[in-house]
């Protein structure tokens, strides 16, 4: 079998230097209470440094109580939550990994929410994965859309002092920028309806303006909408060119987020189904790029790195298996195999 050329090698962004290509992406653990983490989020993200991950992403923290998909998804809006935090990233760092987090709003898909807002007040619709229990949300004043983008740098600010080596926006999956940003969505007949990528560039600019010179800011983005008369790839380029020039650093490339998934509107979902849109953008704006879409198979996620992006997320494999790299060297055998990386020196008699 044919060794591994490029998921063990080094990658550095500015300040960031990774020990190899992998990323685990922000998955919803919906294990929180009060939006702090606990000992579940402690465990979840520390096996996974132990486990050989370059780059740990936390999932999908939220800015505002109203921002959160469930009761029980994660918070960064007090200094509670960023000391809890902080205990995860000394324990990820301990283990020779590097984590950022994921800072969002779910705007309308707030699930068991009393205030769900958004750019416009239109229902997110059918759901095809998730409860049905979402409410028509309100339409964001001007005055609270600053307010928002404040809890945003609020968040940021707190992810910083916790220790955070990089941070994500989630600008993707239907949630509150993705939501400014789509023409499904946004109906708004004031500058942030006139101009779609307003409000995630205005969060862009005043995340990057507190950040530390050499810590990298990455988005998430879906590149292409899924559902009933969503945007096409070439819709997503221009918000990924938009992006770039607020100040993104690197692209992390995602599909979908606008409803029940309609024939003909997405790529046949399989192995490596998104990785086109991850080519794409990354040859349309020049920045790095992490590349999704069912990357389980190492010897997949490896060729991903020849042409198509700069990093892999494994996010079901790394779910399954919090020793995914480890397993895939180890399960590597002939004559090309190279020495492991990571192997933690108490376990290294199961990969002798």
């Amino acid at each position: 079998m044919a060794k591994f050329r490029y998921l063990q090698k080094p990658f550095t962004l500015k300040g960031l230097t990774l020990k190899n290509r992998i990323v685990m992406p922000p998955m919803c653990q919906y294990q929180a209470t009060d939006g702090l983490p606990n000992d579940w989020h402690f465990v979840h993200y520390t096996a996974r440094a132990i486990g050989g991950v370059g780059l740990v992403i936390v999932e999908m923290t939220n800015v505002a109580p109203n921002g959160r998909i469930s009761p029980n998804c994660l918070g960064l809006w007090n200094d509670n939550q960023r000391d809890e935090f902080a205990k995860i990233v000394a324990s990820v760092h301990k283990y020779d990994a590097k984590i950022a987090i994921q800072i969002a709003h779910a705007g309308r898909k707030a699930q068991d929410c009393d205030d769900v807002v958004a750019p416009s007040a239109i229902h997110y619709g059918d759901l095809d994965f998730v409860g049905q229990n979402l409410k028509t949300p309100r339409a964001l004043s001007i005055n609270e859309i600053d307010e928002i983008i404040d809890g945003f740098v609020a968040a940021s600010k707190r992810a910083i002092d916790a220790g955070f080596d990089a941070i994500e926006l989630h600008g993707a999956h239907g949630y509150l920028v993705h939501q400014f940003a789509s023409p499904k969505s946004n109906q708004r007949d004031d500058e942030y309806g006139q101009d779609r990528f307003l409000f995630g560039e205005k969060i862009i600019k005043a995340v990057k303006a507190i950040m530390p010179k050499d810590m990298p800011l990455i988005m998430r983005l879906s590149a292409q909408e899924y559902g009933k008369d969503g945007y096409d790839s070439d819709y997503g380029v221009q918000m990924a060119k938009r992006y770039v020039s607020a100040g993104v650093d690197m692209l992390h490339i995602s599909g979908g987020g606008d409803g029940v998934l309609v024939a003909g509107n997405y790529p046949p979902i399989g192995a490596g189904y998104q990785v086109g849109l991850a080519r794409k953008i990354r040859e349309a704006t020049g920045v790095p790029v992490i590349a999704v879409g069912m990357l389980d198979n190492p010897h997949l996620a490896d060729s991903v790195l020849t042409r198509d992006a700069d990093l892999v997320a494994v996010g079901r494999g790394l779910l399954r298996d919090p020793h995914w790299w480890l397993n895939a060297q180890y399960n590597q055998v002939g004559v090309d195999s190279e020495p492991m990386q990571n192997v933690p020196e108490s376990y290294g008699r199961g990969y002798a």
